[in-house]
């Protein structure tokens, strides 16, 4: 016998499932989830694998409201994608309040948007996941409480990969934090901006492979660490780095003397045909080697 067909299950006040919450209760390996466009003052808690989260049209906005003391949407769920929306203002007392709390195996996102979070993006140590993110936006995410909140903080994962993404306006925490086996990020806009108080652009404190290639940055004037834009291994070295390279990045530091890239760890970094504008900046504190 063959498996039974994959559903749509479509989410809006006129639909049969008024919130994405009530698609979440009901919803099956498989299945495709469509939210209407529109505001919801609501959360929702993921739990079977191999689902499409997405928005059915521009302007679907999850807002205000967390689960489990944690995020707009908990994934416990494994291979789950999600699509065209936007996740604001998280917030929950121990200060890590969530777009998205990711405690699966593999997470995909497109398109989406998140806005005035503690963190962007949260997620566990799950040491055989991947999580892929293109063409979205992080603003305005990262508070310091009782611990620092981020952009995005992945936690020790296979993969996190970033592209054609933007980065803007983080507050205290780094844009990018990742104690990834292997990080790549490229054709990004990770940037400070004029009221960005962001600490790090890209934080890699464990190492681990990290490679960077055709990405804009910027150190605004309010940052609250002016010391380098991408940080790795400041927390101890503790998996390996077979790879470290900056390729065709522009960097722009608007605020004091600052350092490109800090490696400490023993494993070469590269940095090849990088562009370094503004106020003073030594492209690399470090082994390794610049090559213009």
């Amino acid at each position: 016998m063959g498996s039974a067909q994959a559903a749509t299950l479509n989410v809006g006040p006129h639909q049969t499932y008024k919130t994405p919450s009530d698609a979440a209760r009901v919803v099956k390996a498989g299945d495709t989830v469509k939210i209407k466009p529109g505001t919801y003052y609501n959360c929702a808690v993921w739990t079977k694998n191999n689902i499409t989260i997405e928005g059915a049209g521009p302007g679907v906005v999850l807002t205000d409201t967390t689960c489990e003391g944690k995020a707009i949407f908990v994934v416990h769920a494994n291979d789950v994608t999600v699509n065209n929306i936007t996740f604001q203002r998280a917030v929950v007392p121990d200060g890590n309040g969530a777009g998205i709390r990711a405690e699966g195996v593999n997470l995909t996102l497109n398109n989406d948007k998140f806005l005035h979070n503690q963190d962007g993006i949260l997620a566990a140590d799950s040491p055989k996941s991947s999580i892929i993110i293109r063409n979205s936006d992080f603003v305005h995410n990262g508070v310091c409480l009782r611990a620092c909140a981020h952009g995005i903080y992945v936690g020790h994962i296979a993969l996190l990969k970033i592209e054609h993404s933007r980065f803007y306006d983080t507050q205290q925490g780094h844009h990018i934090k990742s104690r990834a086996a292997r990080t790549v990020l490229i054709d990004n806009n990770i940037e400070d901006g004029p009221n960005g108080t962001a600490s790090y652009e890209v934080d890699i404190p464990n190492g681990g492979a990290l490679v960077m290639i055709g990405n804009v940055l910027e150190k605004g004037p309010k940052n609250q660490n002016h010391t380098t834009a991408v940080m790795i291994g400041e927390e101890g070295v503790t998996q390996p780095t077979p790879e470290l390279l900056f390729k065709d990045n522009t960097f722009t530091n608007d605020g004091p003397p600052t350092d490109f890239v800090r490696n400490i760890t023993a494993t070469p970094a590269q940095l090849i045909n990088n562009t370094f504008k503004g106020n003073a900046i030594i492209p690399l504190v470090g082994a390794g080697s610049v090559v213009h």
